[in-house]
This record gives structure tokens, C-alpha cells and sequence, in this order.
């Protein structure tokens, strides 16, 4: 699991029948001088299937690969990254 920033939202006009309710979001990747000295160094970005809310600004917790496709179950889902958590605080 990554860290990230959420810095935009993707408008779809319709999306794929096997993904559950939900929002995709335009985040950047932290980081480690980013988390523990404030820099403004980023990673590249990526866009993440989101189901809790996410909105720009908030820090989340990523999951990528066959890991992100773990909540839908056994369907097979076109899905690289899933937002996992949206985190309040961190303690480094």
C-alpha cells in the first residue's frame, strides 16, 4: 500500500458494468521526503477507483495490481488501483 494525495477527479460518461459504486480520482503518490519533511516532491500520477470519498487534498492509502481488484470478489474487474482508506492523521 502507497500513500497519496488526491489532486483531481475523472468524469466518465458511463463506466463498467462490474464496478461497484464509486468515483475515480486523479492522485499523486507521496513521497518519503514529501511525508516526512513536507517537500514538494510528488510521484507521478494515477487514476484510482475510489468508493469512500475522497476529495483533493486528502492523503489515502492505495492498493495496486491484483490487490486493488480484491474487494470486487471473484469478478474479473478492469481495475489497477483502489483507494483503500482516506487517512486523518499520520505519525511518521
Amino acid at each position: 500500500m502507497r500513500i497519496a494525495e488526491v489532486v483531481g477527479r475523472v468524469t466518465l460518461a458511463s463506466a463498467h458494468p462490474s464496478l461497484k459504486p464509486g468515483a475515480w480520482i486523479i492522485v499523486r503518490p507521496m513521497t518519503k521526503a514529501a511525508l516526512t519533511e513536507g517537500a514538494a516532491t510528488r510521484g507521478e500520477e494515477l487514476v484510482v477507483f475510489d468508493p469512500l470519498g475522497a476529495r483533493p487534498g486528502d492523503l489515502i492509502g492505495l492498493s495496486e495490481g491484483r490487490e486493488a481488484a480484491n474487494p470486487f470478489g471473484k469478478d474479473k474487474t478492469p481495475i489497477d488501483a483502489y483507494c483503500a482508506c482516506i487517512l486523518d492523521n499520520l505519525h511518521l
